[in-house]
This record gives C-alpha cells, sequence and structure tokens, in this order.
C-alpha cells in the first residue's frame, strides 16, 4: 500500500512567478485596475496585446472596455505597428507583452514606427529581468539596456505595486513613448510606508544612512528595503535611493547623494551589468567628477539558468542575502 508523502513539495520553477515574500502584502494585478481607473476618465485609452492578455493583467482592462480592447494575436511585430498607427489617430495605447518579446522581436517596429515620429504609445512589457524561472528565452535580463538606446524612449522600472498604480496615469500624460518593466500578478507593496509619490525622472530617498548608499530600481528596491533592515541591526547604516525612472535618470538627486564623503556607493539591479542602472550611474558619477567608492549588484552578462527563482536570486547575488553578503565583503 503506498503511502501519502508528508514532506513539503519543493519550490519549482514557474513562468509567471511570485516576487512576494511569505507573509507580505500584496495587491492583485495593480496595473490592470490602474489602466481601468483611467480609463474611466480618458476616452482616449486603448488597451493593446498579443495574446498575452491574461498574463499580463490586461484582461481585467479587456472585461471592462471590450470595445476599447485589441486582440492582435502572436504578432508582437504586428502589435507594435499597430500601436503606432492608434496614436496616429489620435489614441494613447497601452501595450502589453513579454519583455522579451517586446525588446527582442518587435525592436525594430518600436524604433521605427513608435520612436522615430515619438508617438505616444505606452509598452507594458511583463516578467523583466529575472522574474521568471524559464531561463533566457523568457528572462528579459538586456531591456534596459536595449530600450536606453531607443532615443527618446521613456523607461520604468517600478518597486511594487503603488509604483505601477502612480505610473500608469503619469505615463499617460507623458508626450511620447514609455517602457514599463511591469510587475504582474499579486504584486507587493513596500512604499507606501514612506508617504511615496511617483513622478517620471525622480529619483527618492527611502532611506538615510552615513556608511552605505544603494541606488536601486525595481525589485531590487524592495530587496534593499529589507537589506537596510536587516544591516541596521548590525550597526551598518544603509541609505536607500529608489530610481524608478531609468531615462530619463534623475542626475541632480543622484550626484547630491553620491558627493556625500565616507559612504560606500552601490547600484542595484534586477538587469545585466551591461547597459542597464548601473552602468547609467557610473557614467554620470564620471562625466560630473563625483569619485566615490563604487560597486554594484546586478545580473552577470551572460545566458541564465533555468530553475526555481529563490535559487536563482541567489546564485546570481540579487536576493536579499547575497546583497547584505556582498556589502558587508566590501565594508570589510
Amino acid at each position: 500500500m503506498s503511502q501519502t508523502s508528508t514532506k513539503p513539495r519543493l519550490t519549482t520553477s514557474a513562468m509567471i512567478a511570485s516576487i512576494a515574500d511569505e507573509g507580505q502584502e500584496t495587491r492583485s494585478a495593480p496595473f490592470g485596475h490602474a489602466l481601468v481607473e483611467l480609463a474611466r476618465q480618458r476616452q482616449d485609452i486603448v488597451g493593446m496585446t498579443a495574446d498575452l492578455a491574461k498574463y499580463t493583467d490586461l484582461h481585467i482592462f479587456a472585461q471592462a472596455f471590450p470595445t476599447r480592447f485589441f486582440q492582435m494575436g502572436m504578432a508582437e511585430q504586428l502589435l507594435m505597428g499597430a500601436a503606432g498607427g492608434m496614436a496616429k489617430e489620435g489614441f494613447v495605447p497601452f501595450v502589453t507583452t513579454y519583455a522579451v518579446f517586446a525588446t527582442r522581436r518587435a525592436y525594430d517596429f518600436i524604433h521605427q514606427v513608435i520612436a522615430e515620429e515619438h508617438l505616444n504609445v505606452k509598452i507594458a512589457a511583463a516578467l523583466p529581468g529575472l522574474t521568471t524561472g524559464y531561463g533566457p528565452s523568457h528572462q528579459a535580463t538586456e531591456d534596459m539596456a536595449i530600450m536606453r538606446g531607443v532615443p527618446g524612449m521613456t523607461i520604468i522600472d517600478p518597486c511594487d505595486a503603488l509604483d505601477i498604480e502612480q505610473a500608469v496615469p503619469a505615463m499617460a500624460a507623458h508626450n511620447g513613448p514609455v517602457y514599463l518593466r511591469l510587475l504582474r500578478g499579486k504584486v507587493p507593496v513596500v512604499l507606501d510606508k514612506y508617504d511615496y509619490q511617483f513622478e517620471i525622472g525622480k529619483a527618492r530617498l527611502l532611506e538615510e544612512g552615513r556608511d552605505v548608499l544603494l541606488i536601486t530600481s525595481g525589485i531590487m528596491t524592495m530587496r534593499a528595503l529589507a537589506v537596510a533592515e536587516q544591516l541596521r541591526k548590525e550597526n551598518i547604516s544603509v541609505a536607500v535611493l529608489h530610481s524608478p525612472t531609468i531615462k530619463p535618470l534623475d542626475e541632480e538627486t543622484i550626484l547630491a547623494q553620491a558627493a556625500k564623503p565616507g559612504r560606500l556607493v552601490m547600484t542595484a539591479e534586477n538587469h545585466s551589468a551591461v547597459g542597464g542602472l548601473s552602468e547609467a550611474v557610473a557614467s554620470l558619477l564620471l562625466r560630473k567628477g563625483v569619485y566615490a567608492d563604487f560597486d554594484t549588484i546586478n545580473l552577470p552578462d551572460a545566458f541564465l539558468d533555468a530553475g526555481a527563482l529563490p535559487t536563482l536570486h541567489d546564485r546570481y547575488g540579487i536576493s536579499t542575502a547575497a546583497m547584505i553578503a556582498k556589502i558587508k565583503a566590501r565594508l570589510g
């Protein structure tokens, strides 16, 4: 007779994996709900996707506004071309797909159809960086590097549900194309404790600290706040500067914080070491003559493994524990 195993099931890889820690407060589908709220106020808002409405939370918009929703099928290039056409007719399309498909498969259409004419297309790209365990085909670890090279493209890497909810109307009000690294499903809420207000092109100091300055974006801001809390118990004081806009960068705020003497300055991003926040900040400091003890936390310039996200985040150095270990090693 077979016996039922009492062992807990192993954490396994999942294409749509949660980034929330156990017991962490979350909000369901903040992007989809924020877009519905915006569309109630603005008749020019439309939603478009390439067969991924359910997996980018756009299905919520589709249910609320079926006549303003356009399912383009598995054709990302067509999706971007059609979005450009909609923008030319005065609409503001919010376009969703996976980040790998938007940046790698449809890049030329974004560049030529949308960006060259500075059209009001807002691209919400899910599974940014290492937020899926399905390997290089779905891990958009170089998406910001690709999009930073597009003239006039605004790039947003939100931290949590609140960031996303506030970014959606800001994106619609912004003149020109926007690329949003979309967190979908049950998204953690952490910024509500800081009287936070998202603004395109602005960074926000969330925590003060005398020993380390962490300049962060996306889910790494969430991790940085946890790092600051844990290191405080060891009398290591960590400042956290959240930079949700990668392009344009808030140069004034970053320079002012990085110029404060006596601190280790580190960037932390869920992106390749090539072409993302870290290189943008390093270039800024060098160009402006601000010299700091500088280091980075990011993903390697490599094709990453498939597997369970907690394992991968530890392996590639972007887990809370890995961040703490690197900071303590650098401080000696």
